[in-house]
């Protein structure tokens, strides 16, 4: 039996939020004052808003707030959804009505929408190249401030998964918390006394020892941070011994745990990475390094 694996989403109140807020941004303490000036309150648009270059779109529910919260009367008809991948020329929306708030909107739109499709499409990038593997790539949170909910909901339809939300979601013991409580071990006896049944504990190791200190205490993931593909690979064995054994020969605090590769992760190494055995590779570039889609939005008056 498969599981079904549900297209992502996003609540409309928080895409209201995010483009209500870049809306009073773009649009200061006066509106748009050059449409004002050149374009009568009577005149109609339809604009098309088309793809210049090949890639994932990510974002349209975000364009269309856009138009939407400027006015109400704008018409937004969508012919491409999240997900879909996208030819040069091809149209993804038609929008017509009120050519001041189609001239208002725009820019918004575009911005949400150029952005959120990057890093769609290069986190598929990545993707792609692990594909024959059983790893996940995974963004982290490096993210834009304010934009975290829209860049890792386009990770997610790129391919990608997400790694904790924020701070408050699950346990991540990094360098420095093991450096101030006294070492790994002790760090993940602090955090299993602290966490409620249903927070996830992770670790950060830097090496081997570290690693083999942090299996004996049982967290529920590990992550190997800056280790080349010959260290992750014997990590990966050392794991797999422990999943070897029966439930009933597991020492009381050991078993399997997921291990996720960071550090030094590229189009160039990801796949290699992958080919360890790893669970998980995450990697800030699929946020913090993804270029803009090329999309562009033609527009003429009725």
């Amino acid at each position: 039996m498969t599981t079904r694996a549900f297209q992502p989403t996003l609540p409309e109140l928080l895409v209201e939020e995010k483009v209500r807020h870049a809306l009073l941004e773009d649009l200061g303490r006066a509106g748009d004052i050059t449409t004002q000036a050149v374009i009568g309150s009577d005149r109609q648009a339809t604009a098309r808003l088309n793809a210049r270059e090949p890639g994932v779109l990510a974002g349209i529910n975000f364009a269309r707030a856009a138009f939407r919260l400027v006015d109400p009367a704008i018409r937004f008809d969508t012919l491409a959804f999240d997900g879909e991948r996208l030819s040069p020329g091809q149209d993804i929306a038609i929008i017509s009505g009120p050519a001041q708030g189609v001239l208002s909107a725009e820019r918004v739109a575009l911005n949400f929408l150029m952005h959120m499709s990057g890093v769609a499409t290069h986190t598929a990038r990545y993707a792609a190249e692990i594909a024959h593997t059983s790893a996940r790539i995974t963004c982290t949170r490096k993210t834009l401030p304010g934009l975290r909910a829209a860049e890792k909901y386009a990770v997610r339809v790129g391919g990608g998964s997400s790694h904790r939300y924020g701070l408050d979601d699950a346990i991540l013991i990094k360098d420095n918390h093991v450096a101030v409580a006294g070492g790994v071990g002790a760090a993940i006896r602090a955090a299993r006394g602290f966490a409620g049944h249903l927070v996830k504990v992770e670790v950060e190791v830097d090496g081997l020892e570290q690693f083999e200190e942090a299996l004996a205490e049982g967290p529920d993931v590990v992550l190997l941070d800056n280790m080349g593909p010959a260290l992750l690979t014997v990590a990966v064995s050392m794991n797999r011994k422990l999943s070897g054994l029966s439930v009933d020969d597991y020492p009381r605090n050991r078993r399997r745990v997921l291990l996720e590769a960071s550090g030094n992760v590229s189009l160039d190494t990801v796949r290699e990475i992958a080919e360890t055995g790893v669970d998980y590779i995450s990697t800030s570039k699929i946020t913090m390094a993804a270029p803009t889609l090329d999309l562009g939005l033609d527009i003429g008056v009725v």
